[in-house]
């Protein structure tokens, strides 16, 4: 998948580690203060996305593995 593939792609179209690799990036980003306020917010929203889904993913996999 290309980077804008990625940068567009549902959450749960991608796989954990490119989901968790594109968080990374919009977190530094953020961190950063390298963008104007529109993409920074555009930014949060996609990062708040990839958050949740990495989260159920891992919540899926904990109870797969306690079961």
């Amino acid at each position: 998948m290309s980077k804008n593939q990625t940068d567009t792609a549902s959450p749960e179209q991608m796989s954990f580690e490119q989901a968790l690799k594109e968080l990374e990036t919009i977190v530094r980003k953020l961190e950063s203060g390298s963008g104007d306020l529109e993409s920074s917010i555009n930014d949060y929203v996609r990062g708040t996305q990839l958050k949740e889904y990495c989260q159920n993913k891992l919540a899926d996999a904990r109870l797969r593995v306690e079961s």
